[in-house]
């Protein structure tokens, strides 16, 4: 045997012996593999194991939310629905009721509730012998690990992970942080991440203003948002509401009496979630997201940033008002275009009349079918209201045009005026925008890119690029009075034709009612807004002159040197000219129109500040010495004198020229009409001191607005009505005079003059002798762009007559 030993043999074992052995060796060979396979299962599910020290610092993505001026909450920017909360600003019932739902043993355990966690993995082996999903049992310390570092995978490892984090996280942060970070980041349905986002979506309240029952309802929604949806799944939704207020007495954290009262509250909330209840803004909101994204990047949806906007809730309202209604108004003046659709009044038809919703804007309106035409039109509305009648003015008006007819689908308002009556109401085609900004800061108090944001969110104030057509002319005749000419100045009204101008071919600009009235001062060529005048001036003075202060004003970024420019040919948007008016009203300085005022992150360090004029001693405390003086905002690109004069010219617009619908607003007002070729786009830009209002008209697709739509029809009424509700508080004001302007009479009128330019005696007009003080024409000239010859005759409108000696009162 030892021989056998000696060559590596094994000794022989009796047979009870050898089945020993071998059993041992297998068993330890399993050991040894199931070992290894545990090392290499652990290495992989474990490699990619999060650090729980990562949420330290953690702040879950929270919306942006911005305000208007006066403090209102127009909107919010996120890619989550959060408002972050602190813990110590968290009603405590909020917190125990969430505890009550989840996790009663939060302050507890050590991250892990061992019994509740071996109950649910009892019934997990079930659950995975019979492929169903696994069941929780998770602590909100779990929760939070499973939402902030893992996935939501079903799945044993994820738990296992689930479980290992948690401890960690108990190691690591505090209970109150641990509650902050789930309170906040959890889903609970009705677009809300975290507990504050819910209150507002669900009851439109902050969470100190919760009712208790409200505070149990949203501890319900956790454990599945749809399952207990409060208008679907209201049944369900109560009881669980329900069954945690007795989780919470049952635990001594309110009175059974508290308990008992809660449970008998209703559960109601908002129809849908909002971000905001101020809902006229939408435009404005759309645009400060463009600029914040271009300031801050993605941050903005996720950096929980406060943004104080330059938008007056009042004045936004006043605004969508106007251009609403003016450009209803323009759509009734163009006739009833017939029902929006058909269908058979007997039956169905609600479903048919609610396919098509009205403007979200007009919120009066609805859908309505016609039940009959004889005697009189009355209508149904789909909901809401009872069967009536018709205004009469109304079925008059549907009769001038395509008509009504039994079973037509129809928009109805009800009447203010006769209770039970409708008035027919028609969704315009034609579109339009209006810009108010405060002169002095730029600030864009007001901004309405369209009739219905709802129906097409394409900004016109902001993106439209349309030709301005005569409110272009103060900036050519700013630049003729930067240079030799004066108030006094005459220039002649007279035909023009110049050689080569339209593709080598002659151009001769026409005047609106192709009328000509010789020499006159500058006043009169702008208050009437002669073509034929403006365009001589612009040669005089030099196009390359009215360019560069176009330029340097802020109509445009770049302009062509060529005369057609002086009429307006070139392109602009609304936001862009109304910019620029705003320095012939703050003493010629250019200011930059800006909606956002200011940023502050939610610690409230500032990161982004409109303002950029330095304050030296602003932050040193006032100890009786005069205050600090600020330079004025902008860059001065015109004299002041200037702006003044044709701030002056201007307000003569409004008195004897194409704009006196506005003297109705009873006090100094400033402004300037604008009509392009065949009636494409209607204007005004006009101002007080404190606020420049820009109204544009137009169609999308650039069509005419129809023969005599001019910008004293089309846009001026938006203009009066806008400015009528905005400075119905405010007190008349006169425009200031720079301190250096020097003063003389031309033709009747005080006439600003810079120092040493001014005549030495009162200025006559040849002419006028024998003649009336020259009175307004209702229509200004509407511009024919150089893109072709013009025909050797257009016919103007055949009313209003302009009468020869200009002294017509319309």
């Amino acid at each position: 045997m030892s021989d056998k030993k000696s060559r590596g043999v094994w000794p022989v074992f009796n047979p009870p012996e050898r089945w020993v052995a071998v059993l041992g060796i297998g068993v330890l060979g399993v050991i040894a593999v199931a070992g290894f396979a545990i090392a290499i299962y652990a290495a992989v599910l474990f490699h990619d194991m999060p650090d729980a020290g990562d949420l330290v610092d953690y702040r879950p993505p929270t919306a942006t939310r911005v305000y208007g001026w006066d403090g209102t909450l127009i909107g919010e920017f996120s890619k989550e629905r959060r408002i972050f909360v602190p813990y110590d600003q968290m009603p405590p019932r909020l917190v125990q009721a969430f505890m009550a739902a989840e996790d009663r043993n939060f302050f507890h355990h050590s991250g892990v509730d061992v019994q509740g966690l071996g109950r649910a993995m009892l019934r997990n082996v079930v659950n995975v012998v019979r492929g169903r999903r696994l069941e929780g049992g998770s602590t909100i310390t779990q929760q939070v690990a499973k939402n902030v570092l893992l996935t939501s995978d079903a799945t044993l490892g994820r738990k296992l992970k689930e479980a290992i984090l948690a401890r960690r996280l108990e190691q690591t942060l505090t209970k109150d942080h641990i509650l902050e970070l789930y309170l906040n980041e959890i889903w609970l349905g009705y677009r809300s991440y975290g507990v504050a986002a819910a209150a507002y979506n669900y009851f439109g309240k902050s969470l100190d203003n919760l009712s208790l029952a409200e505070m149990a309802y949203l501890a319900a929604v956790p454990k599945g948002p749809d399952n207990y949806h409060p208008i679907r799944q209201k049944a369900n939704a109560i009881a669980r509401r329900n069954w945690i207020l007795s989780q919470m007495a049952e635990l001594g954290w309110v009175s059974q009496a508290e308990a008992d009262a809660a449970m008998k509250e209703d559960l109601v909330v908002q129809s849908a979630p909002s971000r905001a209840k101020y809902k006229d803004a939408d435009y404005f909101v759309e645009e400060v997201r463009r600029r914040g994204l271009g300031t801050m990047g993605e941050r903005l949806t996720e950096g929980g940033y406060y943004m104080r906007t330059t938008l007056d809730s009042n004045l936004q309202t006043a605004a969508r008002i106007a251009l609403m209604n003016g450009l209803e108004q323009y759509d009734r003046r163009h006739g009833w275009r017939g029902a929006w659709g058909t269908t058979n009044p007997a039956a169905g038809w609600e479903a048919a009349a609610l396919k098509k919703t009205p403007p979200a804007e007009r919120r009066n309106w609805r859908a309505a079918v016609v039940e009959s035409v004889e005697g009189g039109v009355r209508v149904r509305p789909a909901k809401d209201y009872g069967p009536g009648p018709l205004a009469s003015e109304d079925v008059a008006w549907a009769r001038g045009g395509k008509g009504l007819n039994v079973g037509d689908l129809v928009f109805v308002e009800p009447d203010e005026k006769t209770a039970g009556a409708y008035r027919l109401k028609q969704v315009p085609l034609v579109n339009g925008a209006l810009v108010a900004i405060e002169p002095n800061s730029g600030r864009v108090l007001a901004m309405v890119g369209g009739y219905s944001f709802s129906l097409s969110n394409f900004n016109r104030a902001t993106q439209a690029m349309r030709q301005p057509g005569s409110a272009i002319k103060p900036f050519v005749y700013a630049a003729a009075l930067e240079g030799d000419f004066t108030p006094a100045s005459m220039v002649t009204d007279a035909q023009i034709t110049l050689k080569g101008a339209v593709n080598g071919e002659d151009w001769t600009p026409e005047n609106y009612n192709k009328r000509y009235y010789g020499a006159m001062p500058l006043r009169r060529g702008l208050e009437l807004s002669r073509n034929a005048m403006t365009v001589r001036l612009a040669q005089s003075v030099g196009m390359r002159k009215v360019s560069d202060l176009a330029v340097r004003m802020g109509v445009t970024d770049d302009m062509a040197p060529v005369l057609a420019m002086a009429l307006g040919a070139g392109e602009t948007t609304p936001l862009k000219i109304t910019g620029a008016y705003a320095a012939f009203a703050n003493g010629g300085r250019r200011i930059d129109p800006h909606l956002i005022e200011i940023i502050e992150d939610r610690e409230g360090k500032t990161l982004f500040r409109a303002d950029k004029r330095d304050c030296p001693r602003c932050n040193s405390g006032f100890n009786g010495d005069e205050s600090p003086r600020i330079a004025a905002g902008g860059r001065q690109v015109i004299d002041p004198v200037t702006a003044y004069q044709i701030t002056s010219m201007l307000e003569g617009v409004v008195q004897r020229g194409t704009a006196t619908q506005a003297r109705v607003l009873g006090r100094p007002v400033a402004g300037k009409t604008g009509t392009t070729n065949e009636y494409r786009s209607a204007w005004f830009v006009g101002y007080t001191p404190q606020i420049v209002v820009g109204v544009f008209v137009g169609f999308d697709d650039n069509r005419s607005l129809g023969d005599g739509e001019v910008g004293g029809v089309a846009s001026l009424p938006i203009f009066i009505d806008f400015m009528g509700s905005a400075l119905k508080d405010v007190p008349p004001t006169e425009f200031k005079p720079p301190k250096q302007a020097k003063f003389a009479m031309v033709g009747g009128i005080r006439e600003a003059f810079r120092p040493s330019t001014e005549p030495r005696a009162a200025v006559g007009i040849p002419g006028a002798a024998g003649r009336k003080p020259a009175g307004p024409i209702p229509y200004e000239d509407a511009f024919r762009p150089p893109t072709a010859a013009p025909p050797p005759e257009q016919k103007p409108p055949p009313k209003p007559r302009v009468p020869d000696d200009l002294t017509g009162l319309y």
